[in-house]
């Protein structure tokens, strides 16, 4: 930071000291986020206690929800009016700019029919592709080849080892619409410390995986089931290295998929049935998670 033009008062050693938070220092965004939160309270809107990007209100019979990330904001409800009126406090408040209808956040692709809702991220997929050299390329029909088996010392290192760890951060937040990928990309996440040639290899054979299947996403219906169902899985032993289990979820809110998760056990389980338990616990983590976010709606 450089004093203002014109202000000669300083002497060499000197510095000044900030009343108040600039763009761009390390407290910044936290900043941003109390000052904003702080207005939506003023407007009558709860945080939610479960995920602080959450906000929402209930005032004279009409339901809103808004949804913060960083400073990008989604605003829905049951009153048009009362929306209007919250985006109008905002744009006087910090001046915003309406994108109108929502058809594209954060890389995700909403398509809104009378029946639901479809979430994909074809155009990021594709860029992904693009980068690659790979938009002309065979497909393949599953993300990873049968019976393929990763080490961590076959093969040579990679020359680029940055390469390899962009693509599978890339495939991570791909995951966002694509739980198909969920055990793919924790698999190739074990090799980014030290990736070799086979590890970019099997990375490269999901993005032929993705060629094939640039339409997949998750679809929402409509429906007013919102009944909560879970499955979990285990597989035990699974890793060569460490003989830690993977633990693995999918939950539904009726017929929709809202939370799946594929992860390595933090520690060896001594049987099947040990690592079948604590996958059934870590579901269970994520039902109470689940159910206190909706009785926050």
């Amino acid at each position: 930071m450089k004093p203002p033009a014109g202000y000669t008062k300083a002497k060499p050693g000197e510095v000044c000291i900030l009343k108040r938070s600039l763009y761009g220092l390390k407290q910044a965004s936290r900043q941003w986020n109390k000052e904003l939160s702080k207005f939506l309270k003023v407007l009558k809107f709860q945080q939610s206690t479960q995920d602080y990007s959450l906000f929402t209100r209930n005032l004279d019979g009409e339901f809103l929800v808004l949804l913060v990330y960083v400073d990008d904001i989604l605003l829905t409800g049951t009153s048009l009016t009362q929306m209007q009126e919250v985006k109008t406090a905002l744009d006087k408040a910090f001046t915003i700019k309406d994108l109108g209808q929502l058809a594209y956040f954060l890389g995700i692709e909403i398509h809104r029919t009378d029946k639901g809702v479809f979430l994909s991220q074809r155009k990021y997929i594709t860029d992904i592709l693009a980068d690659a050299g790979m938009l002309d390329c065979e497909t393949a029909p599953a993300p990873l080849s049968r019976g393929l088996k990763l080490s961590t010392e076959a093969g040579d290192l990679l020359e680029e080892p940055d390469v390899y760890r962009r693509l599978v951060g890339r495939l991570l937040y791909l995951g966002i619409t694509r739980p198909d990928l969920s055990y793919c990309v924790q698999h190739l996440s074990q090799f980014v410390h030290s990736p070799r040639i086979p590890h970019l290899r099997a990375a490269l054979h999901v993005l032929k995986y993705l060629k094939g299947t640039l339409d997949n996403g998750l679809w929402y219906s409509s429906s007013y089931d919102l009944q909560i169902s879970a499955y979990s899985d285990a597989d035990w032993s699974s890793c060569q290295y460490s003989s830690r289990s993977l633990s693995a979820y999918a939950v539904f809110l009726g017929s929709n998929l809202i939370s799946w998760n594929t992860k390595k056990q933090k520690s060896v389980s001594k049987s099947s049935a040990e690592a079948e338990y604590r996958s059934m616990s870590a579901t269970a983590n994520e039902l109470v998670w689940i159910q206190g976010l909706l009785e926050d709606l």
